[in-house]
């Protein structure tokens, strides 16, 4: 694998302010493809901060794993679709009507904006948060095996006309056979050989997550808190380059 191909795969999970998140950027730049804003940095720099780093040549990936009514959810992506996304989240839970939603608001707003497919922001579903086990999913009152839940979830998803799916390393496998190999399959969860857990209960490697089917794999601390961030994320590059 080309180190630039292995270097797409990553997306640098930005969950920071937005000074940090500007001067994790500038530091960056030129190494990593992707940036993810969510939750923390979205609604702490607002949606500008999405198109700055787009305009700075960036892929940004939003999530903010939407889950409202349908109305809401529609006007919420058709929003982001013309706002500097290059790929964004809805929470597969919200139904099938909602994700439906989701589909028409990105796809009427790249129509109304003349935005060829090929730079229509892409549309993904969460299945089950990474922090969450078998045991926890209990407690909510899912009977299904995780596992089953995920692919379920994942199923209504595609149905909805999405692009993808978030989901665990450990569920990438299973994933990428059952929704095939040319949707996205995006792993956070994923800590480089070394790496502490943090709050991350289904984690992998990213070299073991790319081998099981994921297209990208989202990492977040590892490199956003360490001393060199360049130097991480090159480290990172390197030891999926050395298993591809």
């Amino acid at each position: 694998m080309l180190r630039s191909d292995a270097a797409s795969r990553v997306i640098v999970a930005l969950d920071c302010d937005a000074a940090r998140a500007r001067a994790l950027a500038d530091q960056l730049s030129g190494h990593a493809t992707w940036l993810k804003v969510g939750m923390t940095l979205f609604y702490q720099a607002g949606p500008s901060i999405v198109r700055e780093f787009a305009d700075a040549g960036f892929k940004v990936f939003v999530d903010l794993k939407l889950h409202d009514i349908p109305h809401q959810v529609h006007g919420a992506a058709a929003a982001l679709a013309t706002g500097g996304a290059s790929m964004m989240t809805v929470h597969a839970l919200g139904g099938k009507a909602m994700m439906d939603a989701a589909r028409a608001g990105v796809d009427e707003a790249c129509a109304a904006a003349i935005i060829p497919d090929a730079e229509r922001p892409r549309l993904i579903a969460v299945t089950v948060l990474t922090s969450i086990d078998a045991a926890a999913l209990a407690t909510m009152g899912v009977t299904r095996a995780l596992p089953e839940q995920a692919t379920a979830l994942a199923e209504q998803a595609i149905a909805s006309g999405l692009d993808g799916i978030v989901c665990s390393p450990r569920e990438a496998a299973a994933m990428r056979g059952a929704l095939g190999r040319d949707r996205l399959v995006v792993t956070p969860g994923v800590r480089p050989t070394g790496s502490a857990g943090d709050d991350q209960a289904r984690m992998a490697t990213p070299a073991t997550a790319l081998r099981a089917g994921a297209s990208h794999v989202v990492i977040g601390r590892p490199i956003t808190r360490s001393g060199d961030p360049t130097a991480a994320f090159e480290a990172i590059v390197h030891e999926i380059m050395e298993v591809h």
